[in-house]
């Protein structure tokens, strides 16, 4: 690319620019060239390189050349670390260093077949849409591929299967490394098409016991899990630090907080009440205090480089892996009931009509009045509040009163009490009737910006002490949720605008507008259904609302909203201001949860510095790579979701294990040609019907309708229909499933196994679009 030659030294901007755009690699040389440097300004240059380096804005490839931080050079040296049934060959970086995962590159071979497993080969890459493609130009020494599984003894010989749920590929063992079939292993692959075998190198253990599952995902996702010995010493001393005596003092409000009954730590607690400003007739005053991590977790600290390593604490059925070590996330910094904590306090006023009037935000000193679940706060209130619970809005909905009375109800987390628990005597009453009545202005407020409104069920695992499985079953929904979620939406607006109206950095909480290819897809998708979506329209939140509430309680609405959910870009974080579309909000920021978030911690450090409340504010450093650190624990927290929502999979599987050979109620979620996914209802787990089991008449694919027909029997399978199938498989390795008709494979089409449609039933065109494929359940 050519850059015209202007005088001095480029920005880091600038230099960014070039690297990015450069057809050649861009070192040292090729910089200075481009910008026309002089002698003495060479000598800058390199300086500002090595500090752009040090603030991880860019990498240098082995040799001269730069690249961008998380992106690849032009040249490079990567791994085959695939190569799939269709014989396409896939590799990664041979030296990776960014915090971000590695790129997976297609490799366009000049002889297929020629490349195996584990080959190095230096090669000239290109960005492709989405994606990157390699172009080898020489083929170097050998390196290894690793792959996790489970053994399998077949006579004398021992195979490997994969715990990956879309690759049911087996691997021949040319050496087990001691360890035993059931193991949970780490090996190596190694050879060519179609003679690859892999070679045990580590044993981690039986991948069926108790408290194992998440495990899989952590070795899968090379999430860290280990705190080294100088991170835990250092934690250990920070954890000694005095609160100190500059703090406002907050003690004497009864502020509550509110979690699952199976928190591991606590980040926020609130408080509300009438407000005695004349100015605000009929408002409030709340107070969100939350855990005040940057006052331990100083930047550049051996801790921080650990939490930026992390990204974000992982939650599993079975365990966490936290982002700060115990003695912080749910000791020192965890807002416990009666104990004096560090907070970073949000003070908002609202107004009656739910609007924020005006927010501060200090360094406080709380003691917690009380740790409540969700299900005991909303016990408490419904004894004021009769109707209030588990109806569709806030306003209403008459939940079941509950079957102890709420004076007589413990407390969360009575164990860490000293003592007798306390009841819920009247302060703590009157404390959660002010946190309701200042929620009702809160959603007022809400309901009137019309955010994404999708009510999607979360599955909950419980386990015994002993890590057995006692049930799978969805999280209940109730205003309590709601009530904490609105006031966690409030602070963390008052975070991104008190930093705005500073100039200060901020890492926003990204989420974009749909794009216009998914909505015309969307379109299609409805269309098949009769239910219009103009897009003449500017698209709003309440655009999807609206389709929604047309759709109301058809048999096929949770498809729909699935589909909607889909159509929605991925959230993320960035220094620069996108908006958040679902919520509909211009500017939104995390500032709730820095015991669990990095992202959040960032807000806190900045708000600290731009207010200037002490010690433990941003640097400038991490302000000018922003940039970089928002794509990094972005691609963390995607990493973390994937391996909560696999866990869970593995989870249900197991649960559903015990069920193989009975008959379940299961809603058809996706058809292909080659079958149907059907979900278990009120359970979750997909899995798939092969259309070779449907019988031995031939079913045609209806693409535009997605939807299979028998060519004699007329039987039809679509989308949102409901089955009765045959569990057939429950591998909790992978959380796969796989079903057959209730009669067995093949049964009669005779023996009816599906509630809609009727055979005689005329099929029209429904389904999702051809140009939208299937990806399973979204959760």
């Amino acid at each position: 690319m050519k850059h015209k030659n202007r005088p001095g030294l480029p920005t880091q901007a600038q230099i960014l620019q070039f690297i990015e755009t450069s057809d050649v690699p861009a070192g040292k040389r090729e910089i200075a060239k481009a910008f026309g440097l002089t002698a003495q300004e060479k000598i800058a240059l390199k300086a500002l390189l090595k500090d752009m380096a040090d603030e991880g804005l860019i990498d240098s490839a082995p040799g001269r050349a730069f690249h961008k931080m998380g992106g690849l050079p032009k040249v490079t040296v990567l791994r085959v670390a695939d190569v799939d049934d269709g014989g396409t060959v896939w590799a990664v970086p041979d030296r990776w260093e960014a915090e971000t995962p590695p790129p997976r590159l297609r490799v366009r071979e000049r002889k297929r077949g020629a490349l195996g497993i584990g080959e190095r080969v230096l090669a000239r890459t290109e960005q492709a849409g989405n994606g990157w493609i390699a172009h080898p130009m020489k083929v170097l020494a050998k390196a290894s591929e690793q792959v996790l599984g489970v053994l399998r003894r077949e006579g004398e010989r021992f195979w490997l299967t994969g715990v990956e749920k879309k690759d049911r590929r087996e691997f021949p063992v040319s050496d087990t490394g001691g360890a035993e079939a059931g193991d949970l292993v780490m090996a190596e692959m190694t050879g060519r098409p179609p003679r690859i075998s892999v070679r045990v190198v580590q044993r981690l253990g039986d991948p069926f016991a108790p408290r194992s599952f998440s495990l899989i995902a952590i070795h899968k996702l090379g999430i860290p899990d280990v705190f080294t010995g100088d991170t835990l010493d250092e934690a250990a001393r920070v954890s000694e630090l005095p609160l100190g005596d500059d703090r406002e003092d907050l003690t004497h409000l009864p502020i509550v907080a509110i979690d699952p009954a199976d928190a591991r730590d606590h980040d926020d607690a609130v408080w509300a009440a009438p407000d005695d400003d004349p100015a605000n007739s009929g408002g409030w005053q709340a107070v969100v205090a939350i855990a005040d991590v940057s006052f331990y977790v100083r930047p550049g600290s051996e801790i921080d480089r650990e939490a930026r390593r992390r990204g974000n604490s992982v939650y599993f059925p079975d365990r966490v892996v936290p982002m700060l070590p115990e003695i912080l996330s749910a000791e020192v910094c965890s807002l416990k009931e009666g104990e004096d904590r560090a907070a970073l306090v949000c003070h908002l006023q609202i107004s009656r009509s739910g609007a924020l009037k005006s927010w501060r935000f200090t360094r406080a000193r709380v003691r917690i009045a009380a740790n409540l679940a969700y299900e005991e706060a909303q016990a408490i209130s419904d004894s004021f509040l009769p109707g209030t619970g588990r109806g569709t809005s806030e306003a209403g909905g008459g939940g079941a009163p509950p079957a102890t009375p709420p004076e007589e109800a413990p407390l969360h987390h009575a164990a860490a009490r000293r003592g007798t628990p306390p009841r819920a005597g009247e302060e703590l009453r009157e404390s959660l009737r002010h946190l309701w009545d200042c929620w009702r202005a809160l959603a007022k407020a809400r309901d009137a910006r019309e955010p994404l409104d999708l009510d999607l069920p979360e599955r909950r695992v419980v386990l015994d002490e002993m890590g057995r499985i006692m049930s799978v079953a969805p999280r209940e929904r109730l205003d309590a949720h709601r009530l904490i979620e609105d006031y966690m939406i409030a602070a963390n607006v008052a975070a991104a605008k008190a930093l705005e109206a500073k100039k200060a950095p901020v890492m926003y909480r990204v989420h974009e507008p749909p794009s216009r290819e998914k909505l015309v897809a969307l379109k299609d998708y409805l269309e098949t259904f009769d239910v219009p979506l103009a897009l003449g329209q500017v698209i709003r939140p309440a655009t999807f609302n609206h389709v929604l509430a047309r759709v109301g309680d058809a048999d096929f609405r949770p498809q729909v909203m699935e589909q909607v959910l889909r159509t929605q870009t991925q959230a993320y974080y960035a220094p620069a201001n996108q908006g958040h579309f679902g919520l509909s909000l211009g500017s939104y920021a995390h500032f709730t949860s820095p015991i669990r978030r990095y992202a959040d911690l960032l807000v806190h450090r900045s708000l600290v510095a731009a207010y200037r409340l002490g010690e433990g504010g941003l640097g400038q450093t991490d302000a000018a790579a922003m940039d970089v650190i928002g794509e990094t624990i972005s691609g963390y927290e995607r990493r973390a979701m994937e391996a909560e929502r696999d866990t869970i999979d593995r989870y249900v599987a197991a649960f559903l294990a015990e069920k193989v050979g009975e008959t379940v109620g299961a809603r058809i979620t996706g058809v292909q040609n080659y079958g149907f996914f059907a979900t278990v209802e009120g359970i979750g787990g997909d899995g798939l019907m092969p259309v070779r089991d449907l019988g031995g008449e031939y079913f045609r694919f209806d693409e535009a309708s997605r939807t299979l027909v028998g060519e004699q029997s007329g039987e039809a399978y679509t989308l949102g229909q409901r089955v009765e199938l045959r569990l057939a498989e429950a591998n909790p390795v992978s959380g796969a499933l796989r079903f057959e008709l209730p009669g067995g494979k093949g049964a009669a089409p005779g023996a009816r196994h599906v509630s809609s449609p009727r055979k005689d039933r005329v099929i029209k065109h429904r389904g999702r679009p051809a140009n939208i494929r299937h990806q399973g359940k979204r959760r």
